[in-house]
């Protein structure tokens, strides 16, 4: 296209769109703050992600690593991101151990899809919780990992330390940075397109623990 061409359709553009009508202001009125009491808020959360059939556990910084270790059962091989906190983890014995994947995946020790299918399960932290929609956000940071971590192991335990927890979405969403990769997760994954039955797992996770860090 010659640069006469083009400036003569910017021209154009520029002349359609220059009787356009004003675009009203959107009204805000909607909660921003929330103001229920923290424990009433960690209560709501809990409440929806056992309505969405997540499994839901309340532990303290001593008691996390046992609380780890029974979700992971007879599982052997889990993967974690580079930077989650290690004292999370329960102690290494047998053939247990903990595959850490680097958080960018042009690292030759990145894992792919293959070998992510073929983990038990993965571990992860969160950025923030919406309680009003029962809501976690995932944002690719240190202690998260990749997208792909979190959505191909078949089960998901996922940390959501309690003062990450909020009310509102608006809330939530001045917690997470505008250009981070967003990751919504409101219980195991699940669909039910194909006349309304219900099937999980065909989109990430069939499986899902949250605990709830304190």
């Amino acid at each position: 296209m010659s640069t006469d061409a083009k400036t003569e359709i910017l021209a154009r553009i520029r002349g359609a769109l220059g009787d356009a009508p004003a675009v009203p202001g959107v009204e805000r009125t909607y909660r921003r703050a929330s103001g229920r009491a923290r424990a009433e808020v960690v209560d709501m959360l809990e409440d929806r992600l056992v309505d969405y059939k997540a499994a839901v556990h309340r532990e303290t910084a001593g008691s996390l690593p046992d609380r780890i270790a029974a979700l992971l059962g007879a599982s052997s091989r889990y993967v974690v991101p580079e930077g989650l906190d290690r004292s999370w983890l329960p102690e290494e014995t047998g053939m247990r151990r903990a595959i850490v994947d680097p958080n960018d995946a042009r690292a030759a020790s990145a894992l792919g899809v293959r070998e992510l299918n073929a983990v038990d399960a993965v571990i992860t932290a969160s950025t923030v919780s919406c309680a009003e929609t029962g809501t976690i956000f995932l944002t690719g940071r240190a202690d998260e990992g990749r997208r792909a971590i979190s959505l191909v192991p078949d089960h998901h335990i996922c940390v959501v330390a309690l003062d990450t927890v909020v009310e509102l979405v608006p809330e939530a969403l001045a917690r997470v940075e505008p250009t981070a990769p967003v990751t919504m997760i409101s219980g195991p994954s699940a669909t039910s397109d194909i006349e309304l039955e219900r099937v999980e797992g065909v989109h990430g996770p069939r499986r899902l623990d949250v605990v709830l860090l304190g």
